[in-house]
């Protein structure tokens, strides 16, 4: 029973880093050392806030839920349950989401691939997203055994070398405060409460069944789950404050560089010109790890609460990244544009339920209804008019 709990704890806390850890998360910390500079600690301090500790209260709120988003959000009632979900389904699949994983990713590479086009490089991604996702009970594996450990060992060799070399920081104009702010806001844009909440009920969903099959219980469910997320949200929070000092130590004269292509040039600069391998293996492990949990959560909410379970979710996941690939040939900047009102109105309100929830199942705090309907009218205020 031991070796079962630990090789499960591992494995899934692995899988839900990998999945958490997309192209975004490459170059959002780089870009915030860049801009700190000698401040990088405090902005630090902002980013660990939003990008590691909000998502870690997601995970656990979802654990509380038994591993089920529906009951999560059903605490507003069923109608208003239904759109939210339909809105988080919009910002992470295929929408927003996973397109702009695809785009960032040509992107982020197009200097070692030579001259393949978006749309090639679309229809290649996208196919091999669908063979990682297609048998979903081998997602978990998938991405605790081949995938994190790749993407690790890629990112770890950029660190270490990046270190080793490393001189001074570039000096900046923020204050502290400034700094701080800075790392919060970056946090945020992650996006990673939602991973948490999506990305993680197809992963607790799978260990359950893992764990209910071996006539385990829902406690030992409950134990092995949070581990998992505190093995992964641990390993977050090292790689951000390290990709944060690269950009401290290495971004110097690159500040009008385009944000998605900042990582491939500070690895290159750290590497050297001929270790393009390393930083493409970085680059592709984390965007194809993250891309194959979205279609992963997007397909079966098509599958079972859209159309009923009326289709498979081969199918399901065949017109997901159907979709995706006509939204990624809209371009990067399109489709930032299309998610920036989506992202700053609801997301407030997720991370205001994610506390009021896990108030809920930890000290009956049972209020919710004013308080949502509250955050979104001051989202929505903040968005229009300031």
């Amino acid at each position: 029973m031991k070796r079962f709990f630990q090789s499960h704890t591992v494995t899934t806390g692995l899988a839900i880093f990998s999945m958490f850890f997309g192209a975004g998360n490459l170059m959002f910390p780089i870009k915030l050392g860049q801009i700190a500079g000698n401040q990088t600690i405090y902005a630090i301090s902002g980013l660990l806030i939003t990008a590691v500790l909000l998502p870690l209260l997601g995970l656990v709120s979802i654990i509380l839920f038994n591993g089920s988003y529906n009951s999560f959000f059903n605490r507003m009632g069923k109608v208003p349950a239904s759109i939210a979900i339909f809105f988080c389904m919009l910002i992470i699949g295929p929408l927003v989401a996973m397109p702009r994983i695809v785009t960032l990713s040509h992107i982020m590479i197009a200097p070692f691939i030579g001259d393949i086009s978006l749309p090639i490089f679309t229809l290649l991604f996208l196919g091999l997203t669908f063979l990682g996702t297609y048998k979903e009970s081998r997602i978990l594996d998938l991405l605790g055994y081949v995938i994190s450990p790749a993407l690790l060992i890629s990112l770890a060799i950029i660190i270490v070398k990046g270190f080793w070399f490393a001189q001074t920081t570039t000096s900046t104009n923020l204050t502290p405060s400034g700094a701080f702010l800075e790392g919060l806001t970056t946090g945020y844009m992650t996006l990673d409460v939602l991973g948490a909440i999506f990305f993680s009920s197809v992963v607790l969903n799978i260990l359950k069944k893992n764990i209910a099959s071996n006539n385990h219980s829902t406690s030992a469910f409950a134990l092995t789950s949070l581990y998992a997320g505190l093995i992964a949200t641990t390993i977050l929070a090292f790689i951000y404050i390290a990709m944060s000092y690269l950009g401290a130590y290495y971004g110097t004269d690159l500040m009008n560089i385009n944000e998605g292509q900042i990582f491939s040039v500070v690895s290159s600069r750290i590497l050297g010109a001929n270790a393009a391998i390393i930083i493409a293996i970085a680059v592709l492990m984390a965007c194809y790890s993250t891309i194959v949990a979205l279609a992963a959560v997007f397909s079966e909410y098509i599958q079972k609460t859209i159309l009923r379970n009326r289709i498979s979710f081969p199918v399901a996941l065949f017109a997901t990244l159907l979709l995706t690939a006509i939204t990624s040939n809209l371009g990067l900047s399109s489709i930032l544009t299309l998610s920036k009102p989506i992202i700053l109105i609801t997301y407030p309100s997720l991370i205001v339920l994610t506390l009021m929830n896990i108030g809920y199942k930890l000290f009956d705090i049972k209020i919710l209804k004013p308080i949502i309907f509250i955050t979104l009218l001051l989202s929505i205020a903040g968005y229009f008019f300031w």
